[in-house]
């Protein structure tokens, strides 16, 4: 089951908007947003397009993993933990995640 939810969550993970000048993968890069367990992005920086980017982000996540929780009758919580572990796991070289201790982690 575990692996069948990871598939729905899909793309949907990754969300990015033409919204914002400012995308995902773009604030990633440039060490703005970090990956966490909790299955969602944080700020690293404060400014405020980032912090628009990653309310955009973390809404975006929260409603797709509500849908897998409802279709697998699970707490949304356990469908974003399964998400965050595999989105740190899964962060490139060079992207910040944060590590079961809490602190920021630049990705070899």
């Amino acid at each position: 089951m575990r692996k069948s939810l990871i598939a729905l969550l899909g793309a949907g993970l990754l969300f990015s908007s033409a919204v914002f000048a400012l995308t995902l993968d773009q604030a990633k890069q440039q060490g703005r947003v970090g990956e966490t367990l909790s299955g969602y992005i944080v700020a690293i920086k404060q400014d405020k397009e980032t912090l628009a980017l990653v309310q955009q982000i973390n809404t975006g996540r929260a409603e797709k993993y509500q849908e897998v929780a409802n279709n697998n009758h699970i707490s949304r919580e356990d469908v974003a933990k399964m998400a965050g572990q595999k989105l740190v796991e899964r962060a490139a070289s060079g992207e910040y995640v944060r590590g079961i201790n809490g602190q920021w982690l630049r990705k070899p």
